[in-house]
């Protein structure tokens, strides 16, 4: 007799974030693949309470189109009924007839605390359940431990031990496009805002959209501010406006307090910011609401959601009755495993501390990140108003930034922050215009050289534009003239290079450093911060710009996909960007739940595409039109020399013999998309302003000490996200063993082993991998025979 199959419920509950669709899609079709049954409880606890149709079983076809939804669509309410034992009996009871003994929650700490409850009376009510004649013991005795697992879905971000919930970067996005078009009305009547966001206990969403959107003031509940917040207000604002700024922001958590726990509401602010005999701005109150809830889910979270869901089935299936309840976490980058109720206690710590006016201990139960971002926003927004950190004469600095490299979303936004830095400690940035050919050709030039001074008005506004505003190159220093370069970063006296960009920056950094021995001028402390589109750069796994990118990539191919699904029969092969590495094309397959893909890593061969198209008849054969089967194939630009996107298309054309249809379709330079994402802004102002602070430790005039700067490796550095932490990698240790030079990537792609779920949740069969290509004499040996392969 066959053993019944594993059944494994999913449920969404509290209140909806962006992304809950993803981790019921990503549940239901993980369990299959595992040999489960998975079920869905719709109405959170409300439906495991009432039954019936409540819990339905799922098939794969049941979450087709599920990514692209905002909200939960099998529905979240409050149920009262659940508080109570009672109601847990019957819920206990609904589970045990359907034989599901395995839970997954997404919802927040209440509700995750509600299903940690749950499955430590499981025992006793079972014991009830057969004690009061409801069920025999017959029954429960397959059951007699639940397994629970949570997941946070949560547009507050409040839950301690993860870096990111569900649902968090996609209001986020929200907030900070919203206050993108507040701007433009502000700026244009001079006025003020006050902008009031959700967060009653914690104030991420506030911090984070000051942050990304270069907000005046902010408000948040964890770090109230002084008594004598009015007059401080006053003071930044009144600076911001005599500097020529004709905007203010403000930006209000819901739960803002002052330092006695008083309620700072937005009319205070605005009577502040209004009153007669002080600032006299012509002031109105916004108040954003749940249109910070809505809409769909950015890529990010799609890719946290799906991938935490993952995770979720195999750690329901792993764990054994006294394995304590977990909750899947992210910490930078990483899915990890964490106890349930030790993140709800130290998230519920958070909440008392600020009751109890312990705002310093608020602040540490927070991650380093947001402590990081705090400093980084007070830094860049008191401007000129903090001496104690204005550096005295002889410490104080010249940096030249450059951006090298195709743009990014999120160049501007760091060259904001670093120069708003410099100036607020002494230093003197100074922007290199148009890489290193403005630097070699058009330095000197008259009435406007490339080497020239920033003006900080201008610069103040680059938080939210896209591209480059002080320009970009691909050209490398050894191309413009590695002497030339040389005498003109002395002619300009510079301290330290700030470089900004992708592979290009990177491979211009490794020249400069090379070249030292050649040229003591060159021996000035130099810092990268990756951005490109393409996330290929050595030293970390995360690059500025490809945020931004995956998140147009993912809105163009939902676009698609509604074209492909309305007729039904058609797949739409679509090329992406990201050079010779994969990580576009996957991270966005797997943010749009195409049906493969196809990287460099891997390579493309007949025997995969014969496989692939096999697998599309198969699919459609069985289609009868009750589902939305509409299918996508992302194609990075270099996965094959021979095998375009254009070609695939018409290689399934070609065999589909009119049963279904197939078109190609190339976004090209959308990707580099227009305004950054709000990951990609804060992101960026954290990362510079660590790299200025990496640089100003060697102080001025390092040439003249050039043995000091030869023996320092991190004297020519890569700032980067690896693992848990923010680091600094020398080039000449990335150099040596991180970088694949010829495929212009690193060594070790931190992200490829997210294809194997891509290709999972797309229900892509196995699939024949490419023969490695031969190269040199091997090559040359097997083409006359003599060798064997």
């Amino acid at each position: 007799m066959a053993t019944p199959k594993k059944k494994i419920a999913v449920m969404t509950s509290g209140g909806d974030s962006p992304g809950m669709n993803a981790v019921v899609r990503a549940v239901v079709r993980m369990a299959i693949h595992m040999g489960c049954d998975p079920y869905c409880v719709f109405e959170g606890y409300e439906g495991l309470v009432q039954g019936g149709n409540f819990i339905r079983k799922m098939a794969w076809n049941d979450v087709r189109g599920y990514l692209s939804e905002g909200g939960t669509l099998i529905g979240t309410a409050r149920c009262m009924a659940f508080y109570e034992r009672p109601g847990r009996l019957v819920a206990a009871k609904n589970m045990i007839l359907n034989g599901i003994d395995a839970l997954i929650i997404c919802g927040g700490d209440g509700s995750l605390t509600g299903a940690d409850k749950f499955r430590a009376e499981w025992p006793s009510l079972l014991e009830e359940l057969v004690a009061t004649g409801q069920l025999d013991a017959k029954q429960i005795e397959p059951y007699r431990y639940l397994n629970i697992v949570g997941m946070v879905g949560s547009i507050d971000n409040d839950l301690s031990g993860t870096d990111a919930t569900i649902g968090a970067y996609s209001a986020l996005a929200r907030i900070c496009e919203m206050v993108d078009y507040i701007e433009a009305t502000a700026s244009s009547h001079s006025r003020a805002f006050v902008i009031e966001v959700m967060g009653r206990h914690c104030g991420w969403l506030a911090l984070m959209a000051g942050v990304a959107t270069g907000a005046d003031f902010i408000f948040i509940p964890e770090k109230p501010r002084e008594d004598n917040w009015k007059e401080e207000m006053r003071q930044v604002i009144q600076k911001h406006r005599d500097w020529g700024k004709r905007k203010t922001i403000v930006i209000i958590a819901e739960g803002a307090l002052d330092r006695h726990g008083g309620k700072i509401t937005p009319q205070m602010v605005k009577d502040l910011l209004a009153d007669k005999q002080g600032l006299a701005l012509d002031t109105r109150i916004t108040t954003l609401g749940h249109v910070q809830r809505g809409g769909t889910a950015v890529a990010y979270d799609r890719m946290l959601a799906t991938l935490q869901g993952v995770e979720a089935v195999k750690a329901v299936l792993e764990a054994t009755p006294e394995t304590e309840t977990c909750v899947i976490a992210i910490t930078e980058n990483q899915i990890v495993r964490k106890p349930l109720m030790a993140a709800v206690q130290e998230t519920k710590q958070v909440a008392k501390a600020i009751e109890a006016q312990d705002f310093d201990k608020a602040m540490s139960l927070r991650d380093t990140e947001f402590s990081d971002q705090y400093k980084s926003y007070m830094m860049t927004t008191t401007m000129g108003l903090d001496e104690d950190i204005h550096l005295e004469d002889s410490k104080k600095m010249k940096i030249g930034f450059i951006n090298v490299g195709a743009p990014a979303g999120g160049m501007n936004a760091a060259i904001r922050a670093g120069v708003a830095y410099c100036r607020s400690r002494g230093h003197h940035p100074v922007a290199i215009h148009n890489g290193f050919a403005g630097f070699a050709r058009h330095h000197g030039d008259e009435p406007l050289g490339a080497v020239r001074q920033f003006d900080w008005l201008e610069v103040d506004g680059w938080a939210s534009k896209g591209g480059s505003e002080i320009g970009t190159n691909r050209e490398l220093p050894e191309e413009s003239g590695i002497e030339l370069i040389t005498e003109l970063i002395k002619k300009y006296e510079f301290d330290a290079l700030f470089l900004i960009g992708g592979f290009e920056a990177f491979h211009s950094i490794s020249q400069l450093r090379k070249a030292r021995a050649r040229f003591p001028s060159l021996c000035i402390p130099m810092v990268l911060l990756p951005a490109t589109i393409s996330n290929n750069v050595p030293g970390t796994e995360y690059s500025l710009g490809s945020d931004t990118c995956l998140n147009e990539l993912v809105a163009y191919c939902d676009k698609i996909k509604q074209s492909a699904s309305a007729t039904r029969r058609r797949v739409f092969v679509i090329e992406t960007q990201g050079g010779r590495s994969g990580y576009v094309a996957t991270l966005g397959g797997l943010g749009v739940g195409a049906s493969a893909v196809y990287i460099p890593e891997e390579g493309i061969s007949l025997e995969m595409l014969n496989a692939d198209v096999g697998h599309l008849k198969e699919v459609f054969d069985k289609d009868r039109g009750q589902s939305r089967a509409g299918r996508l194939i992302l194609v990075n630009e270099k996965a094959s020399k021979v095998f375009t996107a254009k070609l695939i298309a018409d290689i399934i054309r070609e065999e589909a013999h009119d049963r279904f249809e197939s078109r190609d379709s190339i976004p090209g330079h959308v990707q580099q998309g227009g305004v950054p994402s709000a990951m990609d802004r804060c992101r960026a102002v954290r990362l510079a302003i660590k790299c200025i602070q990496h640089l100003e430790k060697y102080g001025p005039e390092p040439q003249k000490d050039p043995e000091k700067i030869n023996n320092d490796p991190l004297s020519a550095a890569v700032i980067g996200i690896q693992g848990a932490a923010v680091v600094f990698t020398p080039m000449l240790e990335l150099e040596e063993g991180g970088t694949d030079w010829k495929n212009r990537r690193p060594t070790r792609a931190h992200w490829l082993h997210n294809k194997e779920v891509v290709d999972i949740l797309g229900g892509r069969p196995d699939y024949p991998l490419p023969q490695k290509s031969l190269v040199g004499l091997m090559a040359k040996d097997a083409k006359r025979g003599l060798i064997q392969t």
